[in-house]
């Protein structure tokens, strides 16, 4: 059974296993003090959030997210990060996670909630399109 709850500080060295983990699938890799950063951060829970997905009692996958305001509607949440640790795929630690961020968003009076993934990412997308309707917006950045 999936259970969805916070991160307590004992999931400390977890948690940063499963981020190096989806920071590694992205082909980054982030210097020890932003872990620390926000770490602390999502410990706060004023500015971004995390929720974990435990099976007996093991954290099996993370989720980041954060409300913002919209020039167009009410505010919308956007769900940054999702990672589930392979051993724990295709069993529904995903969507759970995504179900719970909705969830959160709802209670916060969001309008929306939206995320982006890597068009190669087949394993996720699968899931994605099963749970929220793809746009047809391009995603467009430039690095500071």
């Amino acid at each position: 059974m999936i259970a969805i709850g916070p991160l307590v500080p004992s999931d400390r060295a977890r948690w940063q296993e499963l981020f190096e983990g989806y920071n590694t699938f992205y082909e980054r890799t982030l210097p020890a003090e932003i872990y620390d950063e926000k770490w602390q951060a999502f410990q706060e829970g004023k500015a971004i959030h995390a929720l974990c997905a435990r099976d007996e009692g093991i954290i099996v996958g993370i989720t980041h997210f954060f409300k913002h305001p919209s020039t167009s509607s009410q505010d919308v949440c956007y769900l940054q990060d999702l990672f589930t640790a392979p051993e724990a795929r295709g069993r529904g630690v995903g969507r759970a996670l995504i179900e719970a961020v909705a969830q959160w968003a709802k209670q916060q009076d969001c309008c929306r909630l939206y995320w982006h993934t890597k068009e190669s990412n087949e394993t996720a997308r699968r899931l994605y399109d099963q749970v929220a309707e793809k746009t047809p917006f391009v995603h467009y950045r430039i690095v500071l």
